[in-house]
């Protein structure tokens, strides 16, 4: 049994030597909570730290096709590569990668991760650049590579606006539907619209790129509607490059299947295409921004309604390095996003941005 508590006075010095062993312990404790707080900060940070540090090597391993490429580029063993991956699958719970002594393939989870990946990073280096670059003044000759028919339609029209904001830069537009190289070529910057495959190369996604399957109401009168995409293989299919393709897309149920087409008819113009299959030629696989006129009016018919052929294809503002990147480049690319955007304006009801017209016809060059 504890002993009875004392009810004489406490003297003041030992009062005072209490009172200051309290003060003494509650500091302590202070000094403790805050030390256990600082550890878990930088616990915290380091774990931060090391997810994205392991981002940054799944990122650079799926742009570079292989684990050995990748580790040149880092200036990593390909060991502590595969070890960086093999933590980060662990760490997630899921297979990224299917990889062999020969080929690497994303999994299904490997793919959208990535996406997510190469979004998040971009945002940090973006982030790093316009706080060094904020008091940089765009200006000098910018050249930038641009596909003929999107050029044209979508980014020429654009130029004043952007002249207006940086008059201090100089623009050259090259408009070829042949793939440049930026380095060789003296390019500061391109326009693409694929599923980017170049390790060498630094890329910031502009815009989604939805495509859709189209034909004419006189080639349909003639040869019926196709229902299914496995319709498509009994058409006469307007092709790119070869007489034959694999066209991938997405079944109503979210399921991705291909279907093998072919055709008469093959160009690697874009325009040439539209024009085919405005004449009845065929189907084509289109770009929305490239017949959107074409399906409001009614010369052209959406096809395949509930299947999307959207696949990995973007729009993508691709240039050597990221690292300093001109202010001039860096405007002009922040220019273009924030004029399409995730929701391009072609793919909006017509009345949200009419089409922009030249103010005198008679100063082009040409005639649309």
């Amino acid at each position: 049994m504890w002993p009875p508590l004392s009810k004489q006075p406490v003297p003041e010095e030992e009062e005072e030597a209490t009172g200051a062993a309290l003060q003494q312990t509650l500091s302590f404790n202070r000094l403790a909570g805050n030390r256990y707080e600082s550890q878990n900060t930088f616990a915290y940070n380091a774990k931060v730290a090391d997810a994205l540090n392991q981002m940054a090597v799944f990122a650079r391993v799926v742009a570079a096709g292989s684990l050995s490429a990748a580790a040149r580029e880092l200036s990593l063993s390909p060991a502590m590569v595969s070890r960086r991956l093999a933590a980060l699958e662990a760490r997630l719970g899921v297979r990224l990668v299917n990889r062999t002594t020969r080929s690497l393939h994303l999994t299904y989870e490997g793919a959208q991760y990535y996406e997510s990946c190469a979004r998040v990073l971009a945002e940090i280096e973006q982030a790093d650049a316009e706080v060094s670059a904020g008091r940089q003044e765009a200006q000098g000759t910018l050249r930038v590579a641009l596909p003929a028919s999107f050029g044209n339609q979508y980014v020429a029209p654009l130029v004043p606006q952007f002249a207006a904001l940086h008059p201090e830069v100089q623009l050259s537009l090259s408009l070829s539907d042949r793939n440049v190289n930026l380095v060789e070529e003296g390019f500061d910057l391109a326009i693409r619209i694929a599923n980017l495959a170049d390790s060498s190369l630094a890329a910031r996604k502009l815009a989604p790129n939805r495509r859709v399957v189209c034909a004419s109401p006189s080639y349909l009168e003639r040869h019926g509607t196709p229902r299914t995409p496995g319709d498509l293989a009994r058409h006469n299919c307007l092709l790119a490059g070869e007489f034959s393709s694999t066209w991938e897309y997405k079944g109503p149920d979210g399921k991705v299947d291909t279907v093998r087409v072919s055709g008469r008819y093959v160009c690697d113009n874009w325009e040439v295409l539209r024009e085919w299959a405005l004449a009845g030629l065929g189907v084509a696989l289109k770009s929305t921004w490239d017949v959107r006129r074409h399906l409001e009016d009614g010369s052209l018919v959406s096809l395949l309604s509930g299947y999307s052929f959207h696949s990995d294809v973007a729009i993508w503002a691709v240039y050597p390095h990221r690292r300093h990147l001109p202010a001039k480049t860096r405007a002009f690319i922040d220019f273009l996003a924030a004029s399409f955007g995730p929701e391009p304006y072609w793919d909006k009801p017509r009345s949200i941005k009419p089409r922009i017209r030249a103010r005198n016809s008679r100063n082009s060059g040409s005639v649309s």
